[in-house]
């Protein structure tokens, strides 16, 4: 099963991601461990992130998009993926399509995360960090549904919606609900 999961920051996609990986038996893959992993090994493609994350600008779509392409060919996720911060763009969903596409082979579903936005601001607050003021986390919110509508808007012939207010069980059961064959992979 290939995956893009989507969801405001907050929503607990990368908690469902972990779980949703070790059930249906498919790498998770983020974009924020890439970008460590490539800082750390000092690769080509890590020290031009470094460049943009040292000035705290955004690391351009062709870096990030080379991670995933990197990742993509590791014999693990040959057989299904979940991809967790990417794309988070129009140009970054146009890339992923033509990596999948060059391997013969195309995403199964998006999954977008749900919630109220009041109940992701309580859960960012709650976590005490400094940067986390309500502000910043509002400010957040707002960029995630300006870059992403346009995603949705994309991907709404395979866009499964799933509501993430409530237990972490509740949320991947529902999760595992919508999507095709799941239950029968997961087994």
């Amino acid at each position: 099963m290939r995956l893009v999961l989507i969801g405001p920051p907050g929503v607990g996609k990368g908690t469902q991601a972990a779980v949703l990986s070790e059930r249906l038996g498919v790498p998770h893959i983020s974009t924020g461990d890439l970008f460590r992993e490539h800082v750390a090994r000092r690769t080509p493609l890590g020290r031009d992130a470094q460049r943009y994350l040292d000035t705290g600008e955004l690391v351009p779509d062709h870096v990030t998009a080379g991670m995933v392409r990197d990742r993509l060919a590791h014999p693990d996720a040959r057989h299904g993926f979940l991809l967790d911060g990417f794309p988070r763009t129009l140009p970054q969903a146009r890339e992923l399509a033509a990596v999948l596409g060059a391997a013969g082979s195309a995403l199964d579903a998006v999954l977008e995360f749900t919630a109220p936005e009041e109940v992701v601001v309580a859960r960012l607050l709650g976590r005490g960090r400094p940067d986390d003021t309500e502000d910043v986390i509002r400010r957040r919110q707002r960029v995630y549904r300006q870059q992403t509508a346009p995603l949705l808007a994309h991907y709404s012939a395979i866009l499964l919606t799933v509501d993430a207010v409530g237990p972490v069980e509740d949320i991947t059961a529902r999760a595992l609900a919508v999507l095709p064959d799941a239950e029968r992979r997961a087994g």
